[in-house]
């Protein structure tokens, strides 16, 4: 048979399994074995008359098929598509096609059977699950952890103000007057207390000279309007000062990523038209530590000052939160927003990376549920 009428027979199999819906796209997740033994993932979406193979764990990346019509190979799932010959895309697919193909005979026989083997048998180390950081921590000396970093001191003194509702008080988080020189002047304080060991934080310099230097740059007319004015601040913060702009980063006062940058907001309280609240946010595993260490020297100065989450950075800080466990041929970066909120992971990591405490750590993990594959019949 040829490569390409293997594909249109495998869909045309699939099609008599049952699929989720994503918005009006059918989809298919198949876990199976091949001729190797070796698992692979395959995620079939169909939109309209089109379908869209993708290896996910796997490099051999996505087809496009039309089905009696062609067999494209695309350089990432969901971008435009390229053509390779019949003989190298035939080389590289025919045999997980094939495997995917016996699975389904097989599921088609006795799915029942089919999904228990998979349950049983799929590696852990490819799995998404949750584990509790407490065990995770008490178990792996070396790893990581917040209230290392922050010390025992600053770690006591950040839980005690959760604990004892600070952040829900509006008198320690908002003022009810602002101008921009006020602003920088917090922006100092943050900078001094979050120098990490590499940087260097010229002391000298003002407020102002700090936010020019240290911060994003793209400060939507904020360097623009009088420093001193609480009229012009207020002006620029509702959006009603001829300087302000739109599509700058005004608050990131530390550059980084999308995810692993700070911030330091300045906006109107919820349901309120005058005043200001100020606060910190920075909840990447690697800007958490600066983050506090800016909030507890800003709380030190007597300023109002918030930080995000609050009773989530507790849970971090005592070990209470959860760690999330991702399959082994996934990127950490980013990965901790596959979990859900109520999950409480804030920092991820690879089943492999438990090492020789994986028969004590993984009966508390929590695994996540893998597709079911059934007859559209049953």
């Amino acid at each position: 048979m040829k490569f390409e009428d293997n594909v249109y027979t495998f869909l045309k199999e699939l099609n008599y399994f049952a699929y989720s819906l994503s918005c009006t796209d059918h989809v298919w997740n198949l876990i199976f074995s091949d001729h190797n033994d070796k698992w692979n993932h395959l995620h079939v979406n169909k939109y309209r008359q089109t379908f869209y193979i993708l290896h996910i764990d796997g490099n051999l990346g996505s087809l496009e098929v039309e089905p009696k019509k062609s067999v494209k190979a695309m350089e990432s799932f969901g971008l435009s598509s390229y053509t390779l010959d019949s003989e190298n895309l035939s080389r590289t697919w025919e045999p997980l096609i094939t495997s995917a193909r016996k699975w389904l005979k097989a599921a088609g026989k006795n799915w029942i059977k089919a999904n228990k083997q998979v349950l049983e048998k799929y590696p852990l180390n490819r799995r998404y699950g949750t584990a509790p950081n407490s065990l995770i921590t008490v178990s792996l000396p070396d790893i990581y952890r917040l209230d290392r970093e922050l010390g025992k001191t600053g770690t006591g003194k950040l839980v005690r103000l959760v604990e004892d509702g600070f952040f829900m008080k509006s008198e320690n988080t908002e003022v009810t007057s602002m101008t921009a020189v006020t602003y920088f002047d917090y922006c100092k304080i943050a900078y001094i207390a979050g120098k990490r060991k590499e940087e260097t934080v010229d002391e000298s310099l003002s407020g102002r000279e700090m936010y020019i230097r240290y911060a994003d740059g793209r400060h939507e007319g904020l360097l623009d309007i009088d420093e001193t004015s609480e009229q012009e601040f207020a002006d620029w913060i509702d959006g009603a000062h001829p300087k302000r702009v739109t599509g700058g980063h005004p608050w990131e006062i530390k550059r980084g990523g999308n995810t692993t940058h700070i911030d330091l907001y300045v906006t109107r309280p919820y349901f309120k038209k005058e005043g200001f609240k100020i606060e910190l946010r920075g909840e990447s595993i690697g800007r958490m530590v600066e983050t506090m260490k800016m909030l507890l020297a800003i709380h030190e100065a007597s300023l109002p000052i918030s930080i995000a989450n609050p009773e989530g950075i507790r849970k971090r800080l005592l070990a209470q939160d959860n760690i999330g466990i991702v399959p082994c041929y996934s990127s950490l970066h980013r990965a901790n927003q596959h979990f859900r909120k109520e999950d409480d992971v804030y920092d991820v990591m690879h089943y492999d990376e438990l090492g020789r405490f994986k028969r004590r750590i993984a009966p508390f993990i929590t695994w996540e549920p893998l597709p079911i594959l059934k007859p559209r019949n049953v």
